[in-house]
């Protein structure tokens, strides 16, 4: 029997999440390793009360998209002087990093190698890379959405790259990175759908991830969907192939990777928020954030940047060019 390619899609897609779920336990059980996932308590689906006020118009920090400035070029791998954390973690022989494993073609578990994959795990590996001189040398910690900043204040990890929109409201509680990407809010909707923007979901159920600022921008939105938060982008989908929310909301870049995982939906409408994307460091290490910042300017002039782009999100069109630094200092 043959199967038409939505329902093919749709068999791959919950393949995908089972093979995500089952390592994610195995992880979580097992010895640590290069990739581990980070426990927490699995939040509730119910949607959360609405903020009162958007994060990404809060302006009360200045321009939040601007970092510490690079003091010269990279230093050699283990040449560290100036930079005391830097040390520390060349001296524990492993970098430490958040990355979410169900953002297709920015961070995702391929279920066929059980590897993680996508331009912000290559990212990270750019880094271990400028430390180490040896890209391996990487510890990867799967977390969700609302994770990010916990345990970037409790030390957990060093770096998180995963889709983390930078903002004044963070920036209270930790610092960022220069921008490597900048995406905007979307919605994904099935084909068979006569949504065509958020003024078409008022009252309804519009899924995204939790502890994000999607969720947040739609509480504000002057529709009045309603937000319906989930612990998982993937959730979303399924939760749309099932009919109990109409539509999903977030980033451009990861709808686009939903999209490519069930071809029965679409993105519509204009995008109705700035989605700047950094890396998430510690307040304390301000030396880190330095160093970080020299790596992205390299990849930004020797075609680095370029070429991650191609690999991973190059389908969707022509390179735009990676955003370009700017300082605070």
């Amino acid at each position: 029997m043959r199967l038409d390619g939505v329902r093919r899609s749709r068999l791959s897609l919950i393949a995908f999440m089972v093979v995500t779920a089952l390592v994610s336990v195995v992880m979580q059980t097992s010895e640590p390793s290069a990739t581990r996932s980070v426990n927490a308590t699995q939040p509730a689906a119910a949607p959360p009360p609405a903020p009162a006020a958007s994060p990404t118009t809060d302006t009360s920090c200045g321009d939040p998209t601007a970092s510490l400035r690079p003091p010269g070029a990279v230093p050699a791998p283990g040449a560290f002087a100036g930079y005391p954390y830097l040390k520390t973690i060349h001296d524990r022989g492993r970098l430490v990093v958040g990355v979410s494993q169900d953002t297709m073609l920015l961070g995702y578990l391929n279920p066929s190698t059980n590897q993680l994959e996508g331009f912000e795990v290559d990212l990270m590996r750019q880094m271990a890379l400028a430390i180490f001189g040896d890209a391996s040398r990487l510890e990867l910690r799967v977390l969700r959405l609302e994770q990010r900043v916990p345990l970037i204040l409790d030390g957990t990890l060093d770096l998180v790259a995963a889709t983390f929109t930078v903002n004044c409201e963070r920036r209270r509680s930790i610092d960022f990175s220069t921008l490597y990407y900048r995406s905007g809010q979307g919605l994904l909707v099935p084909k068979s759908s006569t949504v065509q923007s958020i003024d078409d979901l008022g009252g309804q159920r519009v899924c995204a991830p939790a502890g994000t600022t999607s969720i947040d921008n739609l509480a504000r939105a002057a529709s009045h969907p309603v937000p319906f938060p989930v612990p998982n982008v993937t959730d979303c989908l399924v939760r749309l192939q099932l009919g109990e929310v109409a539509a999903i909301s977030t980033d451009e870049s990861i709808l686009r990777g939903l999209a490519a995982q069930d071809p029965s939906t679409t993105l519509v409408g204009p995008l109705f928020s700035d989605e700047p994307y950094g890396i998430g460091i510690s307040l304390a290490h301000p030396d880190l954030v330095r160093f970080v910042n020299a790596v992205l300017q390299r990849m930004r002039t020797d075609g680095t940047w370029e070429a991650l782009y191609q690999k991973w999100l190059g389908r969707f069109g022509p390179v735009r060019g990676p955003p370009q630094p700017r300082y605070r200092d």
